[in-house]
């Protein structure tokens, strides 16, 4: 682990939590009088599942990958692509997403959850990104992911309970190009190796 190692995994916690970001601010925009345990608990969700979702890829990656050794070189491609289709769907639906649509949710737990779930299934490819990593790195890796998420998060509901849900596009097209550009920096890494 070094400064790169934490710089990347800084970069690719910031890109996967625009998706959560941009769903916190439309949480803020729906009850601008929440409390700050309840943005807490937003945050702290999303947080959870950024950081497990990683954690599992990881863990399915290793054992798949560790049966069929020769299957590594792939890997690379692999995280590139689905980098690469996530960024350019995070960007698509940034650019066609209607925000005014998504603030008629009413927050309950199971909402919440959902909304983790769904905020973080772009993670679970993560796994991929971080499968060369042994398995303390690839838990710090998942727990940067998952600090960089809460504060993203409970920024954005702040950002959303006084400001509303202007920034929630240009937030996920942010996100979908730092995605994009994790992905040709981690094709790249894997190319030079072989």
């Amino acid at each position: 682990m070094n400064i790169l190692f934490f710089l990347n995994s800084f970069f690719l916690g910031l890109g996967l939590t625009m998706d959560a970001f941009s769903v916190s601010m439309a949480n803020g925009m729906n009850e601008p009088g929440m409390s700050r345990s309840k943005t807490g608990a937003i945050a702290g969700t999303y947080a959870f599942f950024q950081f497990i979702m990683p954690v599992i890829g990881w863990y399915l990656v290793r054992t798949i990958v560790g049966l069929f050794d020769s299957l590594r070189k792939y890997v690379p491609w692999i995280a590139f692509l689905i980098l690469l289709i996530l960024g350019i769907k995070m960007i698509y639906d940034a650019l066609n997403k209607h925000p005014e649509k998504a603030t008629g949710i009413r927050l309950t737990a199971v909402v919440l959850v959902i909304q983790g779930i769904a905020t973080s299934i772009d993670a679970l490819s993560v796994g991929f990104t971080i499968s060369d990593l042994k398995v303390i790195p690839a838990l710090v890796c998942a727990m940067i992911i998952a600090a960089v998420t809460f504060a993203a998060c409970f920024a954005g509901v702040e950002i959303g309970k006084r400001f509303g849900i202007a920034l929630g596009n240009k937030a996920q097209i942010l996100g979908g190009i730092i995605l994009m550009i994790i992905g040709a920096e981690i094709l790249i890494k894997g190319l030079s190796e072989l």
